[in-house]
């Protein structure tokens, strides 16, 4: 009995398994408009900052309709800004467009394209002009001065401008060389999209609001396509890529990316290619999978591509769009203070260990004060930035010195602070030197999947001064209220006892009878007391004073023997 339910309980837990492993995989089918990855022409187009004097766009359009009959589009250009447009074709196609009066077309004398439907035929014009690309531009840069942007579209149904400039930063020479059309964003283009070729699918049941993307594109034995492009459309997205044999996979804005592929991949923003990091060449869906969710350690995964036979070159785009459409967006300039990577490297730096408190560079920097750096990178593509060694030169001083420079790694957990680093360091060795500008150098690597994938170097210049060494302030002390009061009242102690004890003498001792106080003053050495001068006291009376004196002795002297007789 016992052992019919362990038998039970493990054949069910093999057929939960079974279930388990084959909710992991799914089988590819013909792909919708709405899927995650779709084919993206890849053209020779141009892209520039040209305008004419008047302040006139100028762009050249060349159509291609491969295999149509009967081509028809719509040119909606009401709301454009100035421009002069040039249209070429080697295909017949017709078009219904709708101008305002600052829009000039230019067609070429024949032309394969015709406007019968237009509400402004004044406003298009005949031209002989060459239809080979790169002899186009350069009869549109001598008529107009410069081209603005040179698109090629395949099998175009409308296009739409929306008003923005079609402008682009950057230099105003119209430069040829492969381009993505849907990173134009001054007009609306839709076109017949190549979903036929791409089989999709995602594993059921799916989980939403997983915390990483997981994406999986085969590109299977069969197909001519050797030379693959990428754009990432979505952040932090993880992408597994599979290719035949001498495939080059290149990520061209990866948002935040982890990939891994059996193929070289080169990631454009780095100018580096990464060596296979997978063995594999089964193209079979189901093999495919599972070697995505084993090499990314998940249970499940977002969406499988797989692409079938295209030519040579293809660009594919993740994300969930049901067309393409690009928003633009003004990214905040960063000026590298100096690197010699592709990748633009900056150094901040800080006064405290929460790194909140941003030290502007025009700052002098005490050299016995801890300073803390912070090394950054902008880049879509997830790196570690691992500080190798710093140093510090002297500038403006002969000879130029240069000094090893020790500093201490400090936390930076990558959620708060992706592709940066932090360290801290002291300049005490530098209180000796009479050099007071200095330059900060450090040299660092970038990782991808632990592998080297560039070195580089940071500066940062500093402003050093030496710790003032001021002589020891004496003790200052402060009285408060009752410190004041106890010194008054002390005070009036002491002067009522004085004048108690003086006036105790007076009383005990008194004046002398016989005593002048403004001789006795007088005699007193410094007293002021009396103004009068003395007259000097001779010791030899005169005689008249000597007889008169005797005569009063005598007298006095003679009344006592008269009684006594």
């Amino acid at each position: 009995m016992m052992g019919g339910h362990v038998v039970r309980l493990a054949l069910l837990l093999c057929i939960t398994a079974a279930a388990c492993a084959s909710s992991q995989t799914c089988d590819p089918t013909k792909a919708s408009n709405k899927t995650w990855v779709y084919v993206s022409d890849v053209l020779i187009d141009c892209w520039t900052s040209f305008v004419t004097e008047d302040k006139a766009e100028v762009h050249i359009l060349n159509l291609n309709f491969a295999g149509n009959d009967y081509n028809l589009f719509s040119l909606a250009m009401t709301n454009a800004r100035p421009m002069n447009l040039i249209i070429t074709s080697q295909d017949t196609a017709y078009a219904a467009c709708g101008l305002n009066p600052d829009v000039n077309v230019y067609i070429n004398t024949p032309s394969t394209v015709s406007f019968p439907s237009c509400d402004r035929p004044n406003n298009i014009h005949n031209q002989s002009f060459p239809t080979q690309p790169k002899e186009l531009v350069k009869w549109a840069t001598q008529r107009f001065g410069g081209v603005t942007s040179f698109t090629t579209i395949s099998n175009l149904h409308s296009i739409t401008a929306n008003g923005t400039k079609g402008t682009k930063s950057g230099s105003s020479s119209c430069i040829l060389r492969s381009e993505d059309v849907s990173q134009k964003h001054f007009m609306e283009i839709h076109a017949e999209t190549k979903a036929s070729l791409v089989k999709s699918c995602s594993p059921q049941p799916t989980i939403p609001n997983i915390e990483k993307e997981l994406h999986i594109i085969n590109v299977l034995e069969t197909s001519t396509a050797r030379d693959v492009s990428v754009r990432i459309d979505t952040k932090s997205t993880s992408v597994f890529l599979r290719g035949p044999r001498g495939t080059t996979w290149t990520l061209i804005n990866p948002q935040q990316t982890q990939f891994g592929s059996n193929n070289a991949v080169l990631l454009l923003t780095l100018n580096h290619t990464v060596p296979p990091s997978v063995q594999l060449d089964s193209d079979s869906a189901q093999d495919v999978q599972r070697k995505a969710l084993s090499y990314f350690r998940a249970t499940t995964f977002t969406s499988y591509t797989e692409l079938g036979p295209q030519r040579s070159r293809v660009q594919l785009v993740l994300g969930m769009k049901e067309k393409p459409a690009v928003v633009e967006t003004s990214p905040a300039p960063v000026t590298p203070l100096a690197t010699n990577a592709p990748v633009p490297l900056l150094m901040q730096l800080h006064t405290s260990p929460d790194y909140r408190s941003p030290l502007d560079p025009a700052t002098k920097v005490q050299s016995d004060k801890r300073i803390y750096a912070e090394i950054s990178m902008h880049s879509n593509i997830i790196l570690t930035i691992r500080v190798i060694s710093c140093s510090v030169r002297s500038m403006g001083s002969c000879p130029v010195i240069m000094k090893p420079l020790s500093f201490k790694p400090e936390a930076c957990p990558l959620n708060s602070c992706p592709n940066s680093t932090r360290l801290s360091f002291t300049l005490d060795q530098l209180q000796e030197l009479t050099s007071t500008t200095w330059d900060l150098e450090c040299s660092v690597k970038l990782y991808h999947s632990e592998k080297c994938v560039h070195e580089g170097r940071v500066k940062r210049n500093l402003e050093v001064t030496q710790p003032s060494l001021q002589p020891p302030t004496p003790p200052c002390f402060h009285f408060g209220l009752p410190g004041v009061l106890g010194i008054a009242f002390g005070g009036f102690l002491i002067g009522v006892l004085l004048i108690g004890a003086l006036w105790f003498i007076k009383i005990k001792t008194g004046y002398p009878t016989g005593l002048d106080i403004s001789s006795t003053a007088a005699n007193l050495p410094g007293c002021p007391c009396s103004g009068a001068k003395r007259q000097p006291v001779s010791t030899n009376p005169s005689p008249s004073e000597d007889s008169s004196a005797n005569a009063s002795i005598g007298s006095t002297q003679s009344t006592p023997t008269s009684s006594m007789a």
